[in-house]
């Protein structure tokens, strides 16, 4: 068994889980094609877990499809304009993350309350002609990039990411501890920043960048100016007019 930490943005803690055999993914093994699942304002990432309520009939098709297959589903942003297209195709941004699904619940309705996993950032290649009601592409997967020449300085950029991070955490102690529990194991620093990236209230715009972005100590660099620019923002407090 394998273990990974993810983390759930609703409620703000982390999640310890073991990878069971229907979790595991093995690049090597992956298709290369995935179902798209496109909303207008979510990014998803990967070593998160999402919480999704499928209803539309085209999703749910996709779900039950992927249920009896690889369980995969790419998440995928719609573009500026989808809103003149929505029913048929409206365009998608490139970079999406691919999931797993977790665990899923058909309600009385027809309509499914579902976990996902993410596994990888993706690139949408080519997006295949329509034979079922739901989207289809070919995609790339994208691993997290880890140049040499940076390696020194890397540990101090993952304490600065981390003690940035739990500032502007609710201060909740159970959360606190999860995140003491996080610095402790050790996880790479590319598993951290899709944390902090997916937790914080951040621009979808942004997101995506960070997303997009392979480089994992970049992506730790930008994640810092932003909350370089939060702090300045609100540093020095107005003084009371009592």
């Amino acid at each position: 068994m394998k273990s990974v930490v993810c983390f759930n943005r609703f409620n703000s803690h982390a999640i310890f889980m073991s990878l069971s055999e229907n979790l595991a993914f093995s690049p090597e093994e992956f298709s290369g094609r995935a179902r798209l699942f496109p909303l207008p304002n979510l990014v998803v990432f990967p070593h998160v877990m999402q919480p999704l309520h499928i209803f539309e009939p085209r999703y749910r098709a996709m779900l039950e499809d992927s249920l009896t297959d690889d369980r995969l589903i790419g998440m995928a942003l719609l573009a500026p304009g989808w809103e003149n297209d929505y029913e048929g195709q409206p365009p998608l941004r490139r970079v999406g993350c691919l999931c797993r699904v977790a665990t899923h619940h058909r309600t009385d309705d027809g309509s499914y309350n579902v976990l996902v996993l993410g596994l990888r950032r993706i690139v949408i290649e080519r997006e295949l002609p329509r034979k079922e009601t739901f989207r289809m592409a070919e995609v790339r997967l994208c691993e997290d990039e880890y140049p040499d020449l940076a390696s020194d300085e890397r540990p101090e950029l993952q304490r600065r990411l981390l003690e940035a991070f739990k500032r502007v955490l609710p201060r909740i102690p159970e959360a606190y501890e999860q995140l003491d529990q996080l610095l402790g194991s050790q996880i790479p620093l590319g598993m951290l920043t899709d944390i902090v990236a997916y937790t914080l209230e951040l621009g979808l715009d942004f997101k995506e960048q960070l997303l997009a972005e392979t480089l994992v100590d970049r992506r730790a660099e930008l994640l810092l100016e932003h909350f370089a620019r939060v702090r300045t923002a609100i540093f020095p407090p107005e003084f009371s007019a009592n």
